[in-house]
């Protein structure tokens, strides 16, 4: 899939997953811009690097999006990533997470979705998003996770409706267990070839950002490996 002459916007890419979207959509022949919390990598190679922004924050979110879109000389896709996941149950956990994960996982995407609105390509312009498997049917530890996960699958849903009238397409991913340092870290006794790469996911999301994705709007795509 190419995304020759494509400006792409990637939240959340200086984490693993943002790194492998960036790298991708440079390959596919996309001009990128990408924006993190973090401050910007030496490694970012072609991309245009945003750091130190907290998405999560209307004005900040606005700001970065409105320097990438004119850095990029507009702005056709945006890929929203930023995200971050706790596990606690209900019992010995802090209420005070579900307000985190709901500030980090979802109201970035808002608020970058948003942002982006007014720069975005009528007939072409793409939104994706990054959901969770288990927001479809949560476990015990994931409650808060899996909260702020199933506003980002309404929010796709609902944002596809919305921009229909201009032909901009919302899809989601669904992952698993994304095979990163930190869920290795974390799970050393796993089966880390069951998990879905973080490669595999950029491939599906520079395929819906591509021409050939144009029909599809609103999905929920399970990227799940052999999980």
């Amino acid at each position: 899939m190419r995304l020759d002459k494509q400006r792409i916007v990637v939240t959340g890419a200086f984490g693993t997953l943002g790194a492998a979207v960036v790298r991708a959509a440079l390959d596919a022949g996309a001009a990128v811009a990408a924006i993190d919390r973090a401050p910007v990598p030496a490694d970012l190679g072609a991309a245009h690097g945003f750091g130190g922004v907290d998405m999560a924050d209307t004005v900040a979110a606005k700001h970065a999006i409105d320097a990438a879109a004119g850095t990029l000389g507009g702005l056709d896709a945006l890929v929203n990533i930023a995200g971050t996941f706790r596990w606690e149950t209900l019992a010995d956990g802090d209420p005070d997470t579900w307000d985190l994960l709901y500030r980090i996982n979802l109201r970035t995407a808002v608020a970058a979705s948003k942002a982006a609105l007014a720069h975005l390509s009528d007939g072409h312009g793409r939104i994706v998003n990054i959901g969770a498997a288990s927001a479809l049917k949560a476990g015990a530890g994931v409650g808060a996770y899996t909260a702020s996960k199933a506003g980002v699958l309404r929010l796709t849903e609902s944002l596809a409706e919305e921009l229909k009238p201009r032909g901009i397409t919302v899809n989601a991913l669904l992952p698993s267990i994304i095979d990163t340092p930190p869920n290795r870290a974390d799970m050393p006794d796993a089966d880390f070839s069951r998990w879905v790469k973080p490669e595999q996911l950029a491939g599906v999301i520079v395929f819906l950002l591509s021409d050939a994705a144009s029909a599809i709007t609103g999905a929920l795509i399970p990227v799940t490996g052999r999980v």
